[in-house]
C-alpha cells in the first residue's frame, strides 16, 4: 500500500487494528476513526506507546476534513462506500483516497464493465480513479457474500480543464446524463446547435450515435475542450 511516510492519514473504520498497525508504520501521523468504544479502546491499548497514532471514537462521516493535506485510507462497511467516496471527494485537501470496496462498486467507478458512470465523469478532470486489485471474500472474517476490490481515487496535480471551467464541464455532463433523446448528442441539443455538436463530436472522434455510458471520461474531456471554443462562426467575424 503506497503512503506518504511524511504527511498525515485518516484510517476509515479501523475496527480491531488489522490495518492501522502497518500504516502507523508507514505515515507520519496517523488518525484512526471507529465507531465501536470497545473496538477503539482495545486499538488504543494495542497502539499504546506509539506517538503518531491518535484513535477518535466517533463517526468518520462526521469528521472535519482536516486544513493540511492527507490521505484516507479504509475498510468500511460495504453500506458506507458511497457516503465516504463523497466526503473525500468533498474534501479540497485530500490528495488520495484507498478504500476497499464491494469489488462491483470498484469496477462500475473505474470503468470495469464498459460503462462510465456520472460520478467517475464529472470529477475526472481532478480525480483518478483506478481499481487496484481484487480480494476473495474469503479473506475477510466474517465472509461476506461478495468479493472486495481496493479502489484508489487520487487527485490529480494539474486538472485537465483550465481553471474557472469547472462549472461549465460540470453542466455539460449533467446534460449529457439526462437521459433525453436517447443518444449523448440529442441530450446535449439543449445546450448547443445540432451543427455545432457534429463538428464537436467529429473533432473529438466520438460517433454521433454515443450512448453516454459508454463515453469514457476521456472522452468527455475532448468533447468539452471542442465545445468550450468559441463557435466557428464567431472566430471567422
Amino acid at each position: 500500500m503506497a503512503v506518504d511516510p511524511d504527511g498525515l492519514c485518516l484510517e476509515v473504520g479501523a475496527g480491531e487494528g488489522i490495518l492501522t498497525t502497518r500504516l502507523a508504520s508507514l505515515c507520519r501521523e496517523l488518525v484512526a476513526y471507529e465507531v465501536d468504544p470497545a473496538h477503539a479502546a482495545r486499538l488504543e491499548s494495542r497502539l499504546r506507546g506509539r506517538g503518531n497514532v491518535k484513535v477518535v471514537i466517533g463517526d468518520f462521516l462526521a469528521a472535519r476534513p482536516p486544513g493540511q493535506p492527507f490521505q484516507v485510507v479504509g475498510n468500511a462497511p460495504f453500506s458506507l462506500t458511497s457516503p465516504i467516496v463523497d466526503w473525500c471527494l468533498a474534501a479540497r485537501r485530500m490528495r488520495a483516497a484507498t478504500l476497499i470496496t464491494q469489488l462491483e462498486y470498484a469496477r462500475k467507478r473505474t470503468g470495469g464493465y464498459g460503462r462510465w458512470t456520472l460520478l467517475t465523469v464529472s470529477s475526472w478532470p481532478f480525480m483518478r480513479w483506478e481499481l487496484r486489485g481484487r480480494i476473495a471474500r474469503s479473506q475477510f472474517r466474517p465472509m461476506p457474500r461478495v468479493d472486495a476490490g481496493i479502489l484508489h481515487i487520487e487527485r490529480r496535480a494539474e486538472p485537465l480543464i483550465q481553471p474557472g471551467r469547472t462549472s461549465a464541464y460540470r453542466r455539460l455532463v449533467e446534460a449529457g446524463f439526462s437521459g433525453v433523446g436517447g443518444s449523448l448528442q440529442a441530450s446535449l441539443r439543449r445546450l448547443y446547435p445540432a451543427d455545432r455538436l457534429g463538428e464537436a463530436f467529429g473533432a473529438a472522434g466520438l460517433d454521433r450515435r454515443a450512448v453516454v455510458g459508454f463515453v469514457s471520461p476521456d472522452q468527455w474531456i475532448a468533447l468539452f475542450g471542442q465545445l468550450d471554443r468559441p463557435a466557428a462562426s464567431s472566430r471567422r467575424s
